[in-house]
């Protein structure tokens, strides 16, 4: 397992390079033939990773994204998983998303969308001196009920997402620690019906966050949100403010502890080191 994380985090940071620079490449030109259309936005999120047992988990998430900062509505959504923790490092996620969306920008859609997504994910986890790493890979399908529709689009979205999380005092985020977060994501569309561009977005993100308890945390941040459009003529640049409230409780039963024998003598401290 030690191995896949390392070639992971190598190739990982590989694409994460490559996704930054062209995230930048692009915030500072636009192609003449593209509109650039920029937004302030805001999004307001919750996040939970919920473990039942050592190998099942329940994930859950919802947000409220608005435009025009907060006066406008943007997008809401709700998603749904189910996780299974191969070991320490690889966690594995499939489930469901609802999502509706709102014309927003200089150069909107003509109306409302809904969309059916269904997921699938791996997550990779590895430790890099004091931080934590990580690697999303994410397969999604996806139903769009575009404005004056009467029927779904189906559209293919392959993502991948590198996070690092550094603690300001300590290697771990024990409660009452503060920590950076960073992360850059992409995500390309590919199939028959992605037809103006495979380019669909970059998410590069910065933001201070706190512990506050082994399962509670708090992060505010900024992301420079990079939208190519479906027609691939408006490139959109959203700078936008994000809270997120995550959630990540453990309901297994600790293990039980065998009683000691009669007229045995308790284990010190140094004896029970491993």
């Amino acid at each position: 397992m030690f191995q896949l994380s390392h070639t992971a985090s190598k190739l990982s940071g590989l694409l994460l390079c490559c996704c930054l620079f062209a995230s930048t490449a692009q915030a500072q030109t636009t192609p003449p033939f593209r509109t650039r259309d920029t937004n302030t936005n805001s999004w307001l999120m919750y996040f939970s990773d919920a473990r039942l047992t050592e190998r099942w988990g329940v994930h859950t998430e919802a947000q409220v994204r608005r435009a025009r900062v907060l006066r406008d509505p943007l997008q809401n959504f709700a998603r749904v998983g189910i996780n299974y923790y191969v070991d320490k490092q690889l966690m594995l996620t499939g489930g469901y998303g609802y999502f509706y969306s709102y014309p927003y920008g200089d150069y909107p859609a003509v109306g409302n969308s809904s969309e059916h997504r269904i997921y699938q994910q791996a997550l990779v986890k590895s430790s890099v001196g004091r931080s934590t790493l990580l690697h999303r890979y994410r397969l999604e399908q996806r139903w769009v009920l575009r404005p004056n529709q009467t029927e779904h689009t189906y559209l293919n979205r392959a993502r991948y997402m590198a996070r690092l999380v550094l603690p300001f005092k300590g290697s771990t985020l024990d409660p009452g620690t503060p920590f950076l977060a960073l992360s850059d994501e992409i995500l390309i569309g590919f199939g028959k019906n992605v037809t103006g561009n495979i380019f669909d977005q970059n998410r590069a993100y910065a933001a201070l966050g706190y512990q506050f308890t082994k399962a509670t945390s708090v992060e505010v941040g900024y992301l420079h949100h990079i939208v190519l459009q479906g027609s691939g003529r408006v490139y959109e640049s959203n700078h936008t403010l994000q809270l997120a409230l995550n959630f990540n409780p453990d309901f297994r039963r600790p293990a039980s502890t065998p009683s000691p024998e009669p007229g045995a003598i308790p284990a010190t401290p140094e004896q029970k080191q491993p």
